[in-house]
This record gives structure tokens, C-alpha cells and sequence, in this order.
């Protein structure tokens, strides 16, 4: 261990504090422009992306509103989660392949009298995702079932579930050209895989002309299904 000597010789205790000193005086003497630079790269080494935008927005509404700086720390990391969020849920619904956007928001309840909002407020909870519990919506032509059905799908994917939409006739085909490649199994794997799959326009001549017969077993390997139909015997 050093000691202090006539020649100057000092401890590493003392030389550690003199560092740290050191790098404080040189923090606070760092400019505004020179924190802004650091903080922007920081932001992009940290792929912060959504932080870096809006540092400065939220840096002066935090200088305005006299903000503590945990609260600050805590309004900009709230705008990225937010961001990621957003971000999540638009590539879950884009994943799911729906043919066009439909919003339960947009639904007109007038035009169709029949349909109770509060069970449709009610399903676009996803508890019924959520349990595995399958949903049939049946109807006749104009009635609104798809654009249900597509709006409680972008509902489950927003809050976090994987989706898949297909129209039956494609999904029988696809299963029928599986089968016929040997690859019926991965198929059914790969739907089994989605938390909802949303069936649109299944209809039982879509069965019967395919030649299906008992040689899937589709729903057994689904976690939840969604499906459209019409009234049996239309």
C-alpha cells in the first residue's frame, strides 16, 4: 500500500477520489449541445428509437411542468413501451392476413338490429380466445359477419393474440394439396399454432366438393376457432 511521502507520493484511495472528481467536474461542465449528442447516440446504441425522437419534446414539457427527474425518466420510457406496443400489435394484425380492414368500431348496429352491442363489447374482451372456446357467427348474406369477425380478430391481435384468417374454401384446398404432399401434418401444425383462427364464408359444399371426408382433424390441434357460416341448408 502507498503512503502519503515528501516526494508526493500518494495512495490509490486518494488518486480514486481524485478521479472521480475529476469526471464530475467534467460532466458539469459538458454543454447542452455536447449532453444532446451523447444522449442521442446513446438512444441509438440502445435501438431506443421512439426515446431518441421524442428526448427533446418531452425534455421541455419536463422543464415546463417542472417535472422530478424520476418522472421525466418515467414519461419517456412510457412513450417507447407505448410505441413498442402500437408497433407489436400492427405486425400481428398485418400477420394475420386480413383481406381489409374492418374495426368493431365501425359497425353499423342500426342495419342490423339483431346484433346486441353489449355481447359484441363483450367478445371483443377475448376472454373466449383466452379460454379456447370457439365462436360461430351465422346469418345471412349482407349481415355483418365478416366485418364482425375480422373487428373481434384485430381485437384479439391488439391485445396480444396470434390471428390467422383464411376463407374456408382455401383452407380445404390448401389442407387437400398437404395431404396430397405428404404434408398434412406440418400444416395442421402450423395453424395449430395461432391463438384464433378466423374462418370466413365455411360452408358445407366446401367440405363435400373437396372430397375431404374424415381425413383431418383440423379443429382438434386449433386453440380457437372463429367461424362464419350462413343458415344451414343456404
Amino acid at each position: 500500500m502507498s503512503a502519503i511521502t515528501p516526494s508526493g507520493i500518494v495512495t490509490p484511495a486518494r488518486t480514486a477520489t481524485s478521479s472521480a472528481s475529476a469526471v464530475r467536474a467534467g460532466r458539469a461542465g459538458v454543454t447542452e449541445q455536447a449532453a444532446d449528442a451523447a444522449v442521442d447516440h446513446a438512444f441509438r446504441l440502445l435501438r431506443l428509437p421512439t426515446m431518441r425522437a421524442r428526448f427533446a419534446e418531452v425534455a421541455d414539457a419536463a422543464q415546463r411542468e417542472q417535472l422530478t427527474y424520476r418522472g421525466f425518466l418515467a414519461e419517456l420510457l412510457m412513450a417507447e413501451c407505448d410505441d413498442r406496443d402500437r408497433r407489436r400489435s400492427a405486425r400481428r394484425i398485418a400477420a394475420a392476413g386480413f383481406p381489409r380492414e374492418k374495426w368493431l368500431q365501425d359497425f353499423d348496429y342500426a342495419a342490423n338490429p339483431h346484433i346486441q352491442p353489449a355481447v359484441i363489447a363483450q367478445l371483443a374482451s377475448c376472454a373466449w380466445v383466452s379460454k379456447g372456446e370457439p365462436l360461430c357467427l351465422i346469418g345471412d348474406s349482407g349481415t355483418g359477419k365478416s366485418h364482425l369477425l375480422i373487428g373481434l380478430g384485430a381485437a384479439a391481435a391488439m391485445a396480444g393474440h396470434r390471428v390467422k384468417y383464411v376463407l374456408a374454401a382455401k383452407l380445404v384446398n390448401e389442407l387437400v394439396e398437404a395431404a396430397d404432399e405428404r404434408q398434412l401434418s406440418k400444416t395442421i401444425a402450423r395453424y395449430g399454432r395461432v391463438d384464433l383462427l378466423c374462418l370466413d364464408l365455411c360452408r358445407g359444399r366446401d367440405y363435400a366438393e373437396a372430397g375431404g371426408g374424415g381425413r383431418w382433424c383440423l379443429p382438434e390441434a386449433l386453440r380457437c376457432l372463429g367461424i362464419v357460416t350462413g343458415f344451414p341448408g343456404r
